[in-house]
């Protein structure tokens, strides 16, 4: 077997390593008899990951003591939706600042319990940029002000966190997470789906400040209020265990690796590797954001001539490197060269890309 470079955008690539020691604990997880996935979450062996995950997770981002971490069933626009039903009052506003697709998904999912406000839209601009924080309108009673850490399809990131006073920051990192030190006592909270830099598909993990976990929300169920996920230690019911357990071997594999520091280093090189192929291709590769606001995780580009988009397709997946088509929202090629992602895949990719042009161009 041969493994190909996947530059999905999520599900995406998970560390050969991890993938090695999952299918070597498959059948039995230790001495307990059973598989990992078969065992009750309520038992030691599982308790003992579930803690051990945490535990790590916090070394590796730095989680200071008054954030408390929650790990959850599902997606980040799960998440989406809860946060006005935890943290904001009927009727009260909350700001969004839309820099992509996730960050529009992000508002959809709020409108329905805040008083929903765009402070900021780059979607006039075709998302190609970040709007400048002097030109934020934002509420001055704001229950808080969410942004899209990195847009996944339009390849835009904050390369700065916003300032906005008294109000908490709320931050969607599913797609840049443990991608680079992060000061998250800027944050009320920041959450992300597991599925790009953190494991699996079908868990996802809000770091939020205890101080926002105080407020009275508004109605909902017990299963949706984060107070009773918390103190139920994220198993107010049974939880996806595998996915946890995956997700606990992949923050393993990056504190073994060195650490979001080393992380930030190696994505940033990656990303230089691929615009550098980019910009001097003459206009047969572009990328259209702009230079300060790309994104390091996810490198969407166009060929000059969409009539290539197939063969090109096709020529890279017989040269091992898949998953590289656009988003059906953008078209194109995009690649996504998350933790997970080594080095010499990228490079495999933009010496794939110079080849392509020299016979196509």
């Amino acid at each position: 077997m041969s493994r190909a470079f996947n530059f999905s955008a999520g599900p995406a690539t998970l560390p050969e390593p991890v993938l090695r020691q999952a299918q070597a604990e498959m059948l039995e997880f230790g001495n307990a008899g059973a598989s990992i996935v078969e065992l009750s979450h309520r038992g030691p062996e599982f308790i003992a990951v579930a803690q051990q995950t945490e535990a790590d997770l916090r070394k590796l981002l730095s989680i200071p003591d008054d954030y408390a971490v929650i790990f959850t069933s599902g997606g980040a626009t799960t998440i989406q939706a809860l946060l006005p039903l935890n943290f904001a009052e009927a009727g009260q506003a909350a700001d969004y600042v839309v820099t992509g697709h996730w960050g529009k998904t992000a508002l959809k999912q709020a409108k329905p319990y805040v008083a929903a406000n765009v402070a900021a839209n780059g979607e006039a601009g075709g998302y190609r940029s970040i709007p400048a924080r002097g030109e934020w309108h934002l509420s001055p009673d704001a229950a808080y002000v969410h942004i899209t850490a990195n847009e996944t399809i339009h390849g835009v990131e904050f390369r700065d966190i916003p300032e906005t006073g008294k109000v908490p920051l709320v931050g969607d990192f599913s797609s840049s997470i443990a991608s680079e030190p992060l000061d998250i006592r800027k944050f009320g909270a920041i959450y992300a789906g597991a599925q790009k830099n953190l494991g699996p598909v079908g868990i996802s993990v809000l770091i939020v400040d205890r101080e926002l976990l105080e407020r009275a929300g508004q109605p909902r169920a017990d299963i949706f209020d984060y107070r009773s996920q918390l103190k139920a230690e994220s198993m107010l019911n049974t939880p996806p265990s595998w996915n946890w357990y995956m997700l606990g071997l992949t923050v393993k594999w990056m504190l073994d690796e060195g650490g979001v520091a080393e992380f930030a280093a190696r994505n940033a090189r990656k990303a230089a590797v691929l615009y550098d192929v980019i910009d001097k291709s003459g206009g047969f590769y572009r990328n259209e954001v702009e230079a300060a606001v790309r994104s390091r995780m996810n490198v969407p580009f166009f060929l000059f001539d969409e009539a290539l988009d197939k063969p090109f397709l096709k020529e890279a997946a017989a040269a091992g490197l898949i998953s590289l088509k656009g988003h059906r929202a953008l078209g194109g090629m995009r690649a996504s060269i998350y933790n997970a992602m080594p080095e010499a895949g990228v490079q495999a990719l933009a010496d794939f890309m110079k080849d392509f042009q020299a016979r196509n161009g």
